[in-house]
């Protein structure tokens, strides 16, 4: 099993930057592919970025691209998303979440189908409230 801890969640005005991270309790992410997810009161949950170590794919939801940035710090054990510009509608609850299966035939194209279908295992999530 994998136990996965964020940080970073909070409040911040429209426009203003957050930094989460995500990092492995008691490991180092190695052959992972790990994704954030969000999901606010009353809706469904959104698949918000990803990256790959085993196939090297990277995907980002259509609401967040341009404006959030996804990056591996493997040498540090954690993995970051920087969000910028943001809006009152990123309010969520947000989770990492990891996936350490191969899925032969779909090398390339991981990220953008665990966004959509989800992953084996989550973190407790982080509150992030942007205020107008």
């Amino acid at each position: 099993e994998v136990q996965l801890v964020e940080s970073g969640g909070g409040t911040v005005q429209a426009g203003g930057s957050l930094t989460l991270s995500c990092a492995p309790l008691g490991r180092i992410f190695g052959n992972y592919t790990i994704g954030w997810f969000r999901q606010a009161p009353g809706k469904e949950r959104e698949g918000v970025s990803c990256i790959s170590d085993i196939d090297g794919s990277r995907a980002y939801g259509d609401s967040v691209k341009g404006r959030f940035a996804i990056t591996n710090a493997n040498a540090k054990g954690t993995v970051y998303m920087q969000m910028d510009n943001l809006k009152p509608e990123d309010t969520a609850e947000y989770y990492c979440a990891a996936d350490t299966n191969f899925y032969p035939g779909r090398y390339g194209e991981y990220c953008q189908m665990l966004l959509s279908h989800g992953m084996d295992y989550r973190g407790k999530g982080t509150l992030i409230t942007v205020s107008s």
